[in-house]
């Protein structure tokens, strides 16, 4: 492995390219190991939800994969250092950056994620966890033990850091999942090409490993060029619709489609709404607690970054202002921007009144001195933990905080009918915060029996009647429609649930068990 041609103060001039070379090359390769660990544990969040569950399962597995590409690296031979690094780095770069494109495509077309998810971790894994211990192995003859351990380390803890802060605020919002895959796989192989010549007078085919690096490069640099029709293919074939817009945000994943007219957006891979019937479940959200407050002046609306609530919001004249909170500005920038979409909320998002904050809905709650008549919480559906934490008892706590004497809050509950016990846990969660509470729901043809929550300080027995305003222009809703809302038949009761709190959010499980029978 010594190199002596080229000596500058006693220093082969080659040996110390080499050693730059390699100590770059674990910054970079520390920073495309981890990221190709985020890149799986993101997919499988997008796919198949609660996203520390498949957090959990992808950094055990691909950790433990690490472990025994480390162990197998005391099998390479000393004269095939330099060959096998070159090697690894080829394969990582190739089965890396390929990955988030095979694993849509995957369930796009197979309907299953999960062997090809563990299979592609668990190889990536073991190829990442040879490169460090090689590289040692290279650059042992030049440094002192400590010294050679420490530097590696250092860069290596350093390329974790690039890419913990490069994946989710640079790369995903302005690249997506497929293309920053490949990016990381460009990277790896890029370190191959300089590596191999660098090493070039100690490889026995030099040549061969110039032809791998340049063909894997040509089809990485191919998949770069067409990621987005490879992931438009996918998603088509998974909506069974027409992809009109496609966006990471650095929170979320967000796509809207168009089927013969009917735009839908999903979050994260799930429905939230279909322009053909969204406005039953926004009526049935916004205009019971609205009619029934007697001048809601001030009103919150938490979500609902569409602007479809809002737009219902807006139809009640004694509003004289909203607060819409959303964590994504990417949702609420692109649905008051792009026309098609800013049509549906009819430009609610863009309305005098209303004034928008793109922060965590329970962060707000905390940091506010804003008080409110009305709220409205119209979030996704509680499928994990940080969702989770926005249906305990601390958050309708806090928000009750936020409200005027006399105010009400609606939420939206999920299924009572598919997910009852995720209902009811809802349900008993606002009153174990202190609300008197009336659940309801109504019949949506997109997600079928939808529930709903209203709460206040005091509703009475039955609570009082919802006479609704006049004027409103509402499509599904009138007097005996909205009184309808309020009963469920025999078959629907409500259960005995905990409520949800912060410490075990039993909410996330019961969501999660009860929908995935449904999938």
């Amino acid at each position: 492995m010594r190199v002596g041609d080229g000596d500058v103060h006693g220093v082969p001039a080659r040996a110390r390219a080499r050693e730059a070379v390699l100590f770059a090359s674990v910054l970079v390769i520390a920073t495309c190991g981890i990221s190709y660990e985020l890149v799986a544990g993101a997919l499988a969040s997008y796919v198949l939800g609660d996203s520390v569950t498949q957090f959990s399962l992808v950094i055990g597995t691909y950790l433990f994969a690490m472990g025994i590409g480390s162990y197998l690296s005391q099998l390479v031979p000393g004269h095939r250092l330099c060959a096998t690094f070159v090697a690894v780095e080829v394969l990582v770069g190739a089965i890396g950056g390929v990955s988030a494109a095979a694993l849509f495509a995957s369930f796009a077309y197979l309907g299953s994620l999960r062997p090809l998810l563990f299979g592609l971790t668990t190889v990536t894994g073991i190829l990442v966890g040879l490169e460090i211990p090689l590289v040692l192995q290279v650059l042992r003859d030049r440094y002192g033990f400590k010294e050679l351990i420490a530097r590696v380390l250092f860069l290596d803890y350093v390329g974790a850091l690039a890419a913990s802060l490069l994946f989710p605020f640079v790369l995903m919002p302005a690249l997506g999942l497929v293309r920053t895959s490949f990016v990381f796989g460009l990277a790896n192989v890029g370190v191959a090409v300089f590596s191999t010549w660098l090493f070039r007078a100690e490889l026995r085919r030099p040549g061969l490993l110039f032809a791998a690096t340049a063909l894997v490069l040509a089809g990485l640099g191919a998949g770069m060029v067409f990621a987005d029709a490879i992931r438009g293919a996918c998603e088509e074939r998974l909506f069974e619709a027409t992809v009109v817009l496609a966006h990471d945000s650095r929170h979320q994943a967000i796509r809207v489609t168009d089927r013969r007219g009917d735009l839908r957006l999903y979050l994260n891979g799930t429905l939230q709404f279909s322009s053909r019937d969204e406005h039953r479940y926004h009526e049935a959200l916004v205009h019971p607690a609205l009619s029934l407050h007697e001048a809601p002046r001030r009103v919150l609306v938490l979500g609902g970054g569409d602007g479809l609530a809002l737009r219902e919001v807006l139809k009640h004249a004694p509003v004289e202002r909203v607060r819409l909170v959303d964590l994504d500005p990417a949702m609420t920038g692109t649905f008051a921007s792009v026309q098609a979409l800013a049509a549906l909320s009819g430009g609610a998002l863009l309305s005098p009144r209303v004034a928008i904050a793109n922060e965590d809905a329970m962060a707000f709650l905390e940091e506010t001195d804003e008080r409110f008549d009305v709220a409205i919480v119209d979030l996704p559906d509680p499928s994990n933990y940080s969702l989770g934490k926005l249906y305990t008892v601390t958050f309708y706590r806090l928000l009750a905080r936020r409200l005027e004497p006399g105010g009400l809050l609606v939420t939206q509950a999920t299924s009572p009918s598919l997910a009852p016990r995720s209902f009811s846990c809802i349900v008993n969660t606002v009153r174990s915060a202190g609300f008197a509470v009336r659940p309801y729901h109504a019949h949506v043809p997109s997600f079928g029996d939808w529930g709903f929550v209203l709460a206040g300080a005091s509703l009475g027995p039955a609570g009082p009647p919802i006479r609704l305003r006049e004027g409103l222009g509402l499509r599904f809703l009138d007097d005996a429609t909205a009184a309808s809302l309020f009963r469920f038949p025999a078959d629907m009761p409500l259960l005995d649930t905990p409520a949800n709190r912060l410490d075990d959010q039993i909410l996330v499980h019961y969501h999660n068990d009860e929908w995935a029978r449904w999938e």
